[in-house]
Order: structure tokens, then sequence, then C-alpha cells
């Protein structure tokens, strides 16, 4: 062996030494490791307008909270939740990573790919409601996380006009408004509010077995109640000068500038109403109406707001996780406090604080008058504008049976 080779094995086994320490050594990154070796999470949240603050404070404790596994850039962007469906379908790829929106939307989006079933459905069912649980799920597979389950309407009135007597009976109402100079209002606008007159008179929507397409009696003519009675009524009621129609954001406009003393709309308006009718805010079941000669008690749609992941979203764990932040009982009790919104977590809605809320108490005694909202796409636009004809005295002329027949037909179209 020469010279060089006695010096070159030595210094080889130690630098193989040292190598071998170093890399035994290495610990993964964490919580005191530089933001720089976190794998960077950018995610989007689609959200209602007026739930932004909230959902920004919300994904800031979330990025609190995991500040030690990654470095979070969320961004959080108002979507209203009715038609979270088409904006997700217009763009898959590039949509919302994680997203609110109404639940009669979530066959469409889990038939489309959008929605994957959830990783652990058990646990969420055990936290939820069986209502919104039910509503999260497409024959049994829960493919979203529930996060309220208020998503009806109820009658909101001010008690300096109104007694609980007088609440039972919509026409009653209408007759102490325009005594008072004041409005009652309802938005005929929405084919949402609209199922209100048409859903305890026997006559039915709802969606056929192929999931799409619906059917519809409202204009029959040989049941108790047919659809021109319901009709006759409708236009009765847009007749009184105590009646208004107008959006839900007109009605809260309306209880602010104090023309409006009573209307229909949901929980979300609650803190809001209460802000402007102070000790006088008071929340039931909607009247009942007179039809044919009888009272018939207003019915209402019912739902849940959910949660979805992106199934095309690049950081699906880290989504999946936000989503499950958001829907937390902590989470819902913080909704329910800033925004009024009852919990779909089993939790936080036998809390006493929204046991005691009166839109949530109004929302219950509501329920047993409601029906899930299953109706496919084609249901909306015929009934608005069979509405919007009804609110404004049927200037057309057109007789009632035949704006009834248009009406159906394009909800049942193929």
């Amino acid at each position: 062996m020469n010279t060089k080779q006695k010096w070159v094995f030595p210094l080889l086994a130690l630098l193989t030494a040292v190598l071998l320490t170093a890399c035994g050594s290495q610990e993964p990154a964490g919580e005191d490791a530089p933001e720089d070796t976190f794998e960077t999470v950018e995610l989007t949240v689609w959200g209602a307008e007026e739930d932004q603050e909230l959902l920004q404070e919300l994904c800031g404790s979330f990025q609190a909270h995991y500040a030690g596994q990654a470095s979070f850039r969320i961004t959080c962007q108002p979507q209203s939740e009715s038609t979270c469906k088409d904006a997700m379908l217009g763009d898959l790829e590039n949509g919302a990573d994680v997203f609110t929106f109404a639940d009669d939307q979530l066959s469409a989006l889990a038939a489309a790919g959008v929605l994957d079933p959830l990783p652990a459905p058990e646990a969420v069912r055990s936290a939820n409601l069986s209502t919104a649980v039910e509503a999260a799920s497409v024959e049994g597979t829960l493919y979203a996380y529930p996060l309220t389950a208020d998503n009806g309407y109820f009658l909101y009135y001010n008690k300096a006009y109104f007694s609980e007597a007088d609440i039972q009976s919509l026409e009653r109402m209408l007759e102490i408004a325009a005594e008072q100079g004041r409005l009652v209002s309802m938005d005929w606008s929405s084919a949402w509010y609209v199922y209100a007159f048409f859903g305890n008179t026997g006559l039915t929507v709802g969606l056929n077995d192929d999931g799409l397409t619906n059917y519809c009696t409202w204009n029959s003519t040989d049941n108790p109640i047919r659809g021109v009675d319901v009709a006759q009524s409708m236009l009765s009621v847009a007749a009184s000068p105590g009646f208004s129609n107008r959006t839900d954001t007109a009605f809260l406009s309306g209880v602010q500038d104090g023309s409006i003393i009573a209307g229909v709309s949901g929980v979300w308006n609650a803190v809001a109403v209460e802000q402007a009718w102070g000790e006088n805010t008071g929340a039931a079941k909607l009247p009942a109406y007179t039809c044919r000669g009888q009272q018939v008690q207003m019915a209402s749609f019912s739902g849940c707001k959910l949660i979805g992941v992106n199934a095309y979203s690049e950081h699906p764990e880290w989504a999946a996780r936000l989503a499950e932040w958001l829907t937390s009982q902590d989470s819902q009790t913080r909704r329910f406090q800033l925004r009024g919104q009852g919990p779909s977590n089993v939790n936080a809605a036998n809390s006493p604080e929204v046991q005691e809320a009166p839109a949530i108490l109004a929302l219950l005694a509501q329920s047993e008058f409601s029906q899930l909202q299953r109706v496919g796409g084609k249901f909306w636009d015929p009934v608005q504008a069979f509405a919007s004809s009804m609110a404004e005295g049927n200037p057309s002329g057109t007789s009632l049976q035949e704006q009834l027949d248009r009406m159906v037909e394009g909800v049942t179209a193929r």
C-alpha cells in the first residue's frame, strides 16, 4: 500500500461517519422551525357575503391552531349559497376548495363529481342532528359537512302592533297593518317563499325518481282546494293596502325604517331585526290564510346549509380539516352568536342560549308544517313568473287556470 492509500481510506471513513451522524440527527420541522420550511397550503373559501367577517375570524383561528404544521394562505370570497352549484360546475378546477351551499344542491354536486364521500362519516353523523345528516347525504352516503339546521322561514312581527291572537291570521295582520299605515311583507319574487301558499293544501310538488325533473299538481281542478283557489287567495292578499311584496333585503330595510311591522324571513335576519325592534321583537310560526272559505296553515320549505370540499382541491386533506373546523361545535356556536343561525351540531343546538332564542323557537314551531326542499332546477322560474303576476294583481287578465297550467308545464318540463 502506498502512502496516498494510507491517507485516503481513513479520510473516507471519517467523512462517511460524519455524514451518517448528520443524517441520523436531523429532526422534522416542528413548531419552532422556520416558516419557509413548511408546506405552503393555499385554500379558497366561498361563503355568503354577510358571513365574510365570521369566515375571516374562523379561518384565522384555524391558521393559528395549525400554525406549526403548514404555511397557510386562505382566501375568503363571497358567493351566494343559493347559486354556489352553478358557480362550481362552471369551472370545477378553479372553484373554491371549501364552499357553503344550500342542501338542495347536494345531489347535483355529488353526481358531477364535485364532492366525494366524507372520509370519516361516523364522526359527522354522531355530532350532528339526524335531519342535518339526512340533508347532507345521498342515498345514505355523506357528501358534505352539516353547518346549520335552520334554512327555513317563519314570521317576524312587532309586538307593539300585534297580539299572539292577531298573528294566527294573515288577513287580520294585513288589516292591522293597513289601519296603522304600515306593511306586512313577503317575497313573491322567490318561489322558495311562494311554496307557503300551496304546501298544506293537498296540492303537491317534488322530485321524480330521476332526481332531476319535477312532478307538480298545483294546477289541479279536482282537489278539495284547487289551484285557482290558491291563486285567488294570493290576489286577495296582494290587493290589501297592508301587504308589500318585497325581497328579503328590502324587508330588513323596512324593519329598520319602521314601514314594515311584520314579515316572512329566516334566522339570518334575527340579529338585525332584534336590533331594530328591541324588546318588541316577536317570532312565530307562519299564520293561516283564507282559501276557499277555510283557514289554511301556511307551509314552508326547510333545509340546511352545508359545507363541501372540492374533489379537485390541490390540498384535499387540509381542505377537509378546514371544513371540519368551520362546522365544529365551537364554530357553530360562534356562528349563532354573531349571525343568529341555528346549529346542526347536537351539543351546540342543545345549549341554553340556542334553545331560548325566539327565532329558533319559531323555526321549530314552523317545522311541523314544513317540507325538506327537494325540487329540480326547473321549479324556480315558472313559479316566480306566476307569483309575480299575482303580486301585480294579474295585470294581463289571463285566466288563473291558464296561468297555473303554464306554470306547471314549466315546472315539470323534461
